[in-house]
C-alpha cells in the first residue's frame, strides 16, 4: 500500500478561513482523510502565500516534521503534536530534509538553510547564501546567537535535499541547482527561474517547472521527459474572483517526490496531486482534494509508516 503525505496552503486567505492543512492519500484505495486542518488567526497578513498553511515535511522514526512559515511542528504518526520550535532565523520556511542526524530547512526570508540537531532538539547550524561574480557564496553562522544575518531574499531559496554526496539547494532566481558539500557551493546545472523542489533523481534532476506549469527530469544521458501540470475548466473552479496570478492560480506546480524510480508523484493548485511514470511518459492518476483556486499543494511525500488516521 502506497500512501502519500501532502500539506497545502491557502494563498492569500482572509482571517478566519482555513489556511490549509495535512492529507493523507492511500493511492490504492484512492482514500483521502485530513488528520489536521491548519486554522489560526496567529499570522501575518502580509503579502502572498508567505504564513498561511504547513509547508515541508520530514520524518525521523516516530516523529514527523513539518514546517510552518517561521515554526517548527513536530507530531507523532497519529498527529498529536509533541512539540514545536521557533527561531529567528526562521522566516518562510519552504521545504525541509533530513540527513543523517540533522534537519535541513529553508529559510527564504533570510536566503539561508538552517540545520536543526535531532538529537538536542535545537537550530544548531546555517548557512546564508550570496551572490557574486564568482556564483554562490555561503557564509555560516549559528542560530543560537544574536550576531546572526540580515534578512534578505534575493535568491528565494525554496528548496533543499539532502543525501551523502551533498546537500542540494536551489530557489526561484538562483539560476541553477547547487551543492553544498561542506568546504564549498558548486552549481550542479542551470535552471528556469521559477523552479521548486529540484533534486537529484536517477542520472538527472527532477523539478517542478512552475513558471512553464510542467514537471520535468533532465537526464544527463538521455532525452528531457515533459509532464504537464493539470488544468481544469474554469467552471469547475471556486471562488475564481480570486484568480490573480500575482496571488494564486490553478496549475501552479510544487510539491515533488518519487514513489519509485520511474514513478514521481507532483503537487500543484488547485490541490492536486498527479502520478508521473518517466519509463511509459503517462500520467498514471490524478487525485483533485479542492477546486478552491487559491488551495495549494505545498510539501509531498510518501508516508513511512503503515496507519492511515482519519
Amino acid at each position: 500500500m502506497t500512501i502519500l503525505i501532502a500539506t497545502s496552503v491557502v494563498r492569500g486567505s482572509r482571517q478566519g478561513e482555513s489556511h490549509g492543512g495535512v492529507y493523507l492519500l492511500d493511492l490504492e484505495q484512492q482514500r483521502v482523510s485530513r488528520p489536521v486542518d491548519w486554522n489560526t488567526m496567529d499570522i501575518d497578513w502580509q503579502g502572498r502565500g508567505w504564513d498561511r498553511g504547513l509547508r515541508g515535511i520530514a520524518f525521523d522514526g516516530e516523529r514527523i516534521f513539518i514546517a510552518a512559515s517561521d515554526e517548527l511542528f513536530v507530531y507523532d504518526p497519529e498527529f498529536q503534536l509533541i512539540a514545536s520550535h521557533r527561531n529567528p532565523y526562521l522566516k518562510h520556511c519552504h521545504e525541509i530534509s533530513v540527513h543523517q542526524r540533522r534537519l535541513f530547512l529553508t529559510s527564504t526570508g533570510f536566503d539561508a538553510i538552517l540545520g536543526f540537531d535531532l538529537d538536542n532538539n535545537r537550530f544548531s547550524w546555517g548557512l546564508q547564501l550570496s551572490r557574486d561574480r564568482h556564483g554562490l557564496r555561503g557564509a555560516p553562522f549559528h542560530p543560537e546567537k544574536q550576531s546572526g544575518p540580515v534578512a534578505m531574499n534575493e535568491l528565494h531559496l525554496n528548496s533543499v535535499f539532502c543525501d551523502s554526496r551533498a546537500l542540494y539547494l536551489s530557489g526561484l532566481y538562483s539560476h541553477g541547482l547547487h551543492a553544498y558539500t561542506g568546504h564549498r557551493i558548486e552549481q550542479v546545472t542551470t535552471l528556469p527561474e521559477g523552479t521548486h523542489d529540484a533534486r537529484p533523481h536517477l542520472d538527472g534532476i527532477l523539478f517542478n517547472d512552475t513558471a512553464k506549469n510542467a514537471v520535468r527530469f533532465v537526464s544527463s544521458t538521455g532525452p528531457q521527459k515533459v509532464f504537464a501540470v493539470p488544468r481544469y475548466r474554469r467552471e469547475l473552479l471556486m471562488h475564481v474572483e480570486h484568480d490573480d496570478s500575482r496571488v494564486a492560480r490553478q496549475a501552479f506546480g510544487r510539491g515533488l517526490c518519487s514513489i519509485s524510480d520511474s514513478l514521481v508523484a507532483a503537487g500543484s493548485s488547485p490541490s492536486t496531486i498527479t502520478l508521473h511514470d518517466l519509463d511509459s511518459m503517462k500520467t498514471t492518476l490524478s487525485i483533485n482534494l479542492s477546486l478552491y483556486i487559491r488551495n495549494a499543494i505545498h510539501g509531498l511525500e510518501v508516508w513511512p509508516y503503515q496507519n492511515f488516521p482519519d
